[in-house]
C-alpha cells in the first residue's frame, strides 16, 4: 500500500511518487502509483528483479538508516582532515556490515574518532578508521570505492586497556576475542567498535549459553562495554538456583 505522500511537501512528494506504468485502473478509479524507494535492481529474463544495492549513498547497518553523506560531512570538519570517505563495508560473513571511515590528513584516528562521537549519534560513529596517502580515484577521476583496502585489526577503534576483573569478564573477553579475531580484549572495550555486528552478537550469546552465562542480545546493544555487559549477565546456575 502506497502513502498518499509527504505532508506539507508537495515537491517531495512530486519526486517520490509517480503514476504506476505496470497498473490496470478501472474507469472512475483513482490512478495507481508508485513509490521512489532509492533502491537499484535489474530486472532480469526470467521476470525476478535482482537487487544492486541502493542509487544514493543510503545504508542499513544494525537497523538504523545511515546518509554516510552526513557523516562524511561532520569528520571533513575535523582539523587535520583534508578528505574523508565513509563506506558501509560486508563482514566475512557476505551480509552484515560495519562502517569504515577512510581519510587523507594529519589527523589522528583516535581524534577522528573523538570529533564524530561529540557530533553524531553512536550508531554513525564508524567502527574503524583507515589513513591513507590518498584516496583511490577511477581512471576517469572519481572515487574508486572498490579499491579501499579491507581494515587492518589496528584500525578498529580500540581504548586504554584494563584487563578483565572477575570470571565473567575473563569468559567474555575470551569469548569477543575468539569471534572479533582480536588478540586482547580489555573491561573498557565496545564490542560494535571492535567490529561485532547483529550477526555475531547472536553467536556470543549462543557460546555464553554453552560457557554458563546467560543474558538477552538486546542487553549488548544497550550495553557493549564489557565490563557494562558482564554485569547485566546472570550465570545460569543462579537463574536455577
Amino acid at each position: 500500500c502506497v502513502g498518499a505522500g509527504y505532508l506539507n511537501q508537495p515537491e517531495l512528494t512530486d519526486e517520490r511518487f509517480m503514476a504506476d506504468p505496470f497498473a490496470t485502473v478501472a474507469e472512475g478509479e483513482a490512478p495507481a502509483r508508485m513509490y521512489r524507494t532509492g533502491d537499484l535492481g535489474r530486472w532480469l529474463s526470467d521476470g525476478t528483479i535482482e537487487y544492486l544495492g541502493r542509487n544514493d549513498f543510503q545504508v542499513k547497518v544494525r537497523g538504523f538508516r545511515i546518509e554516510l553523506g552526513e557523516i562524511e560531512a561532520h569528520l571533513a570538519q575535523c582539523e587535520g582532515v583534508s578528505d574523508v570517505v565513509v563506506i558501509a563495508r560486508e563482514s566475512g560473513d557476505g551480509e552484515a556490515k560495519h562502517l569504515v571511515a577512510y581519510y587523507v590528513g594529519e589527523a589522528a584516528a583516535d581524534a577522528l574518532r573523538a570529533h564524530a562521537g561529540d557530533g553524531l549519534p553512536s550508531y554513525m560513529v564508524p567502527s574503524a578508521f583507515v589513513r591513507l596517502e590518498r584516496l583511490p580515484l577511477t581512471p576517469n577521476g572519481k572515487l574508486d570505492r572498490a579499491a579501499l583496502p579491507a581494515p587492518e585489526g589496528d584500525a578498529f577503534v580500540r581504548r586504554g586497556y584494563e584487563a578483565p576483573q572477575g570470571e565473567v569478564e575473563q569468559t567474555l573477553a575470551r569469548l569477543w576475542s575468539e569471534l572479533l579475531g582480536v588478540e586482547q580484549v580489555g573491561r573498557h572495550d565496545n564490542f560494535f567498535e571492535l567490529g561485532g555486528h547483529s550477526l555475531l552478537a547472536i553467536t556470543l550469546i549462543e557460546r555464553m549459553r554453552a560457557a554458563g552465562l546467560h543474558v538477552d542480545v538486546g542487553t549488548l546493544f544497550s550495553s557493549p562495554i564489557l565490563a557494562d555487559f558482564a554485569a547485566a549477565t546472570t550465570e545460569i546456575e543462579e537463574i536455577l538456583l
